[in-house]
């Protein structure tokens, strides 16, 4: 039944409006129920932003699959044709449509649909850490791209992450590389030596970036039916929390401020 709530074109121009072009590349964060009700579901909010972007334009999201429970003892082994992700309907819908290619990580992989879907994705499974200069969340930073977050705020960023391994910062990964694999869209098995996120660190506080972003005109924010959405210069976003944890390593943490 159509009618009832925001619609696929209403989502499009909301997010041109918003300053998101055609030819853009966007990773996008999402709650759908901050929507309210969406005509057409999470399909209709990835058309709208694949509209909004048009053909020349490229639309990634997280699809993530780690957890507490990984370790070099107990390494990731995942089939990425079929483990969903935990991160929302709206990726776990991406993931699923024919068009898409999902990188290969054992717990960091991103869904892309668009022209550099390829590029931005490959071997990720190269990085020696799972947001790190090879995967797919600094390559959309060098390309340009900006991070969209629907209905959340930067707890949710995974690019956080990113400026944490740039940084090296002890509180982020386990010391010892995890030997997982995965199974890729083609059904090869390709082993993936990699580092795992620590769960046993200090709480994080991502979105103390995000007075710094707006003043420095790196965030725009507005709505879109009932969401909040945040558009974010991915490099950014990346040059100003580096530019904070060279100073203060537990900047993006609870302990900011209290290191020795």
């Amino acid at each position: 039944m159509t009618g009832e709530g925001i619609t696929r074109a209403e989502i499009a121009r909301g997010f041109r409006e918003l300053g998101v072009r055609s030819g853009d590349t966007l990773l996008v964060h999402s709650s759908l129920s901050s929507f309210g009700h969406v005509d057409g579901g999470a399909d209709a909010v990835i058309d709208g932003l694949l509209d909004a972007l048009g053909p020349e334009g490229t639309l990634l999201a997280p699809t993530l699959t780690g957890g507490p429970e990984l370790s070099p003892e107990n390494p990731p082994h995942i089939d990425l044709r079929t483990a969903p992700c935990w991160v929302g309907r709206i990726p776990e819908t991406l993931r699923q449509r024919p068009e898409a290619v999902r990188s290969v990580h054992p717990t960091h992989s991103c869904a892309a649909i668009g022209k550099r879907a390829a590029e931005l994705t490959r071997n990720h499974h190269l990085s020696p850490t799972p947001c790190g200069v090879t995967s797919p969340y600094f390559r959309l930073a060098l390309a340009g791209g900006a991070i969209v977050m629907i209905g959340c705020d930067l707890s949710r960023c995974t690019t956080c992450h990113t400026v944490e391994e740039l940084a090296n910062v002890d509180y982020h990964l386990q010391p010892r590389v995890a030997r997982g694999s995965c199974i890729d869209q083609s059904g090869a098995r390709l082993e993936t030596p990699c580092r795992l996120h620590r769960y046993d660190g200090p709480e994080r506080d991502f979105p103390v970036l995000e007075p710094l972003l707006l003043d420095t005109g790196r965030m725009r924010k507005g709505h879109i039916g009932h969401a909040e959405i945040r558009v974010i210069d991915a490099m950014g976003l990346i040059e100003t929390a580096l530019d904070r944890l060279r100073f203060d390593p537990y900047f993006l943490t609870q302990f900011r401020g209290h290191n020795t």
